[in-house]
């Protein structure tokens, strides 16, 4: 009977359901209300190999995966068609319209959880949520690069609750949107001469105070620095696809390894336990049936003998279970991600950056600043 009921509980399963559709525009949007898109590559908290381990993961597939995820967010962000440029970002910029940040909770073969939290040009907060999605071995057939991932209904759920903020966005509201961020490049490198064309509205955003005159060739030189470090990303983001393409096979056949890893460990741990509960019902029965009759017969004997086995089956299954997470970690050795050097060039001039990808973000930026105050004379 107890061995029944702990059957009959170890069986229950979760209901696994179909993706979301993804939300796509109605009609094409006009070029004007497009609203630019900035993914940050995605944070993680600190994993040493023991949290990883005991996370079902490897700290360099963590890495990747930091890249990973927000690439395949922004191919999903693309199918809907609800968006300008959208762009993988080293670090965070104020030069888009749409602020994209993540975190990686949780992520291994069975399940992927992130938190999501995205502000516009405004400041103003679109979305502050945690998504969690789980995949059977089902999910991981007939996958796509940049289209369908094992987890692609959570990606979709982003994506749709981006998109429903959006539409909520009236036209002139878009195309201030679209101003603010470029106000706000322009405050970023010539803090002097913009100061006072933002200001504070309700809830703390920004709102525009004044706009630039028609012509204004500062402004113009602004705007072509700011469409320079759009280029670079896009750049970075040739590396960042080259890599999501590379890593894909690998990393879903890891996943689903380590999905069926995960699988059959549980039922091994399931297998041992019943094994080890029936061994020790085995031991204390035949011991139960001793004491009562005041002596060990031939019957008790063989079901101590038989719970005796039992037990040392159910502890080698468990030692199994860990050969099988032992596996699983040496799958996950071939992962990491190196940018290569970007070469790029700006009137005439040809610029080397190395290291990475938030370390030649971060020198191109200032690049850009040193050019802007030798050609000005601003001190951005």
């Amino acid at each position: 009977m107890v061995l029944a009921c702990v059957l009959l509980n170890l069986a229950c399963a979760t209901t696994k359901v179909g993706p979301t559709a993804i939300l796509q525009a109605p009609q094409e949007i006009p070029e004007e209300q497009l609203l630019d898109v900035g993914i940050v590559v995605f944070a993680t908290e600190p994993m040493d190999v023991e949290k990883a381990r005991k996370e079902g993961t490897h700290t360099e597939i963590r890495k990747a995966e930091q890249h990973f995820i927000p690439y395949h967010l922004k191919t999903t962000l693309q199918q809907s068609s609800q968006w300008g440029a959208v762009r993988v970002l080293p670090a965070e910029t104020d030069s888009v319209d749409l602020l994209v940040k993540g975190q990686i909770l949780a992520s291994h073969g069975e399940t992927l959880a992130v938190r999501i939290e995205a502000h516009d040009a405004s400041g103003r907060l679109w979305l502050d949520r945690s998504y969690e999605a789980e995949a059977a071995t089902s999910a991981y057939a007939a996958l796509q690069p940049g289209e369908k991932d094992a987890f692609q209904d959570l990606y979709n759920r982003i994506a749709n609750d981006l998109a429903a903020e959006r539409l909520k966005l009236s036209p002139e509201e878009a195309k201030t949107l679209r101003t603010l961020s470029q106000l706000r490049f322009a405050q970023r490198f010539a803090p002097e001469a913009y100061e006072g064309y933002l200001k504070k509205g309700p809830g703390e955003t920004l709102v525009v105070n004044r706009l630039p005159a028609e012509g204004d060739g500062m402004m113009a030189r602004l705007l072509k620095i700011r469409e320079r470090e759009h280029l670079f990303v896009d750049t970075l983001n040739q590396q960042y696809e080259s890599f999501y393409n590379r890593m894909w096979p690998s990393y879903e056949s890891w996943r689903k390894s380590n999905l069926e890893e995960r699988q059959a460990r549980e039922k091994i741990e399931r297998d041992a336990l019943i094994r080890t509960v029936g061994g020790v019902l085995l031991v204390a029965g035949a011991i139960a049936m001793g004491a009562s009759q005041r002596g060990i017969g031939p019957l008790e004997i063989g079901m101590i003998v038989i719970g005796g086995q039992v037990i040392v089956n159910g502890i080698n299954i468990s030692k199994q279970a860990e050969m099988h997470s032992e596996s699983i970690r040496e799958l996950s050795e071939t992962f990491g991600s190196e940018m290569k050097p970007v070469l790029v060039e700006f009137e005439g001039k040809t610029y080397e950056l190395s290291g990475p990808a938030e370390e030649q973000f971060r020198r191109w930026r200032e690049l850009l600043r040193e050019i802007y105050r030798a050609e000005t004379g601003f001190s951005g």
